[in-house]
């Protein structure tokens, strides 16, 4: 995250991810996500990995991580940075790793997650999570507590599960107020990527204290973030429907903040 130096403050993670886990009567889940990182990092947008083909998910091309991904068969994971400056430690382990290992693994969210939690002082703070077509569990290693997840809606940045940072607040209400008025229909990822370009700023009065200073607690306040050598690099809406039919849709953005590709793919996963 800006603020923190060192190659690895770096890394490749979401900084918002908002969702409906198991609560509208179409679809088992419904996700929006943003990642944000220094314009300057090369990345390959999404698509099926060459060296691991049944990973569908983005790239970091300096260490080889990713931040989300999806595969053929339903393991999902997912990462953030947790903001803490203080807690930066020397020599870390990527944390962009800890998504890559589980997509590549065959262990359930609980064993993964387990062997996470014996290595996690190995990275700088972290959420996770981690599921397949069964559930749905989150992890910090700024926390001792696994959660298994009960359906709801819930969104994550750069502290605790639902910690309303007005950013989490806004996205989580703005989908719950979509879902709610549209049970029966169709969900158009148009919306939820509406909802992800929402570059309204927090109230001073609304700004978390991260120790990373106003100016950068302010432009980090947004959803969709734009800074001059920080930002929003891309936006991916996720809808697995009930009969296990995946939409993935990613948004690329140019460290102008314009719009620079997308990439779409649909396809029935196999338990």
């Amino acid at each position: 995250m800006p603020g923190v130096s060192g190659s690895e403050s770096e890394v490749l993670t979401l900084c918002l991810l908002f969702f409906a886990y198991q609560v509208h009567p179409r679809y088992r889940l419904i996700l929006g996500a943003n990642r944000d990182e220094f314009y300057h990092r090369p990345t390959e947008p999404a698509h099926f990995w060459e060296s691991s083909p049944g990973i569908l998910g983005g790239r970091d091309l300096e260490m080889l991580g990713t931040w989300m991904g999806i595969t053929r068969s339903g393991r999902f994971s997912a990462l953030t940075n947790f903001r803490d400056p203080s807690s930066q430690i020397e020599n870390p382990k990527s944390r962009g790793q800890l998504v890559k290992d589980y997509l590549e693994s065959r262990e359930s969210p609980e064993e993964y997650l387990a062997k996470v939690i014996e290595t996690q002082s190995f990275y700088n703070p972290f959420n996770i999570l981690v599921g397949d077509l069964r559930n749905l569990m989150y992890f910090s290693n700024q926390s001792p507590e696994v959660r298994d997840l009960k359906p709801g809606f819930y969104a994550l940045s750069n502290h605790f599960l639902d910690t309303p940072w007005p950013k989490v607040r806004k996205s989580k209400q703005a989908l719950f107020a979509y879902l709610e008025g549209n049970q029966d229909r169709l969900i158009d990822s148009r919306v939820i990527f509406e909802i992800l370009a929402d570059t309204e700023q927090a109230y001073d009065h609304e700004l978390p204290s991260t120790g990373i200073g106003y100016p950068r607690e302010k432009m980090l306040s947004s959803i969709f973030i734009r800074g001059t050598d920080y930002g929003t690099r891309s936006s991916t809406v996720l809808c697995l429907d009930r009969e296990n039919t995946l939409l993935f849709q990613e948004r690329t953005f140019r460290g102008d903040h314009k719009f620079w590709d997308e990439v779409s793919y649909s396809f029935k996963l196999i338990d």
